[in-house]
């Protein structure tokens, strides 16, 4: 089979497909939210919160500090639950059976914690083999991500030593290394470096390219006009909009997800408060 459109002018994604990290799936999953509330001492971090990501695009997940992303996040993962609410999964109730839900999702988190006693090599090990990844082919998979991650020289070292740029490349290789069908990434490009970046950036919309649901939190909102076809934005714990870009810049008649973001969240006169921390500190 011939490289999909935009691998073959990427190395790196050459060699990852060529290793079968990325393949195509063969049967459509749909992540779905409905209704999605989660109170935390009655006070709703996240309300009422529904939308929809398809294979096929990637949907970038979008507010402010204290708009509920996170939450979100961490209940599509299962790793907190709802307090009201459902997230199916092929039209299923994630907790139907979690486990093999999780199974079928990669999660690159907000935070990154490692067990920093590990080397990186370890670590990838480690997840392959909870993964329950056969050894012969983590090893090859291991083995191409760090290369193509540029972590390969640096794989025997303690991930304590290692930048943040690079602990945040071992959860993407994690996260990815068993080709999940869903794809959740909580501001993935974190620490990374500009030529890591794009490689990210292409890889994202790779992914999507070939049959994968990804959803993508950032705060990076050029980079998220770049990749993303759709675009759910959070505000206070509701949906403020969701739509695709082309849709969202023709309703508000602003041309840029910037102008878009600030136009629906931003309480404040952005330029005027510039001005006005710019006075106070020249005194």
């Amino acid at each position: 089979m011939g490289h999909p459109s935009g691998v073959a002018n990427c190395p790196a994604l050459r060699c990852l497909w060529s290793k079968g990290i990325f393949a195509f799936e063969q049967e459509a999953a749909v992540l779905e939210l409905r209704t999605v509330s989660k109170h935390f001492s009655g006070i709703p971090a996240v309300d009422n919160v529904s939308f929809s990501a398809r294979p096929g695009e990637v949907t970038g997940y979008l507010g402010p500090n204290g708009s509920g992303k996170s939450t979100t996040m961490k209940m599509i993962t299962g790793l907190i639950e709802m307090t009201a609410g459902q997230i199916l999964f092929q039209g299923k109730p994630i907790q139907d059976d979690l486990i093999a839900y999780k199974r079928r999702m990669g999660y690159v988190p907000e935070e990154p914690h490692l067990y920093k006693h590990l080397s990186g090599v370890e670590y990838l090990t480690m997840v392959a083999q909870l993964r329950g990844l056969a050894d012969r082919e983590s090893s090859e998979r291991i083995d191409g991500l760090l290369h193509m991650l540029a972590l390969y020289d640096d794989r025997h070292a303690s991930i304590s030593g290692y930048s943040k740029g690079m602990r945040q490349k071992i959860l993407i290789a994690a996260a990815l290394m068993h080709n999940p069908e869903l794809v959740l990434l909580d501001e993935p490009f974190s620490g990374l470096d500009v030529g890591s970046a794009l490689v990210l950036r292409s890889l994202i919309q790779e992914l999507a390219a070939r049959g994968k649901v990804v959803l993508f939190s950032s705060h990076e909102l050029d980079t998220v006009e770049r990749v993303c076809s759709r675009v759910v934005i959070l505000h206070r714990g509701k949906v403020v909009a969701d739509d695709s870009m082309e849709n969202l810049r023709s309703l508000m008649a602003l041309p840029t997800l910037e102008k878009i973001f600030s136009e629906l969240v931003v309480e404040q006169d952005t330029e005027s408060m510039a001005r006005q921390i710019a006075d106070l500190i020249h005194g």
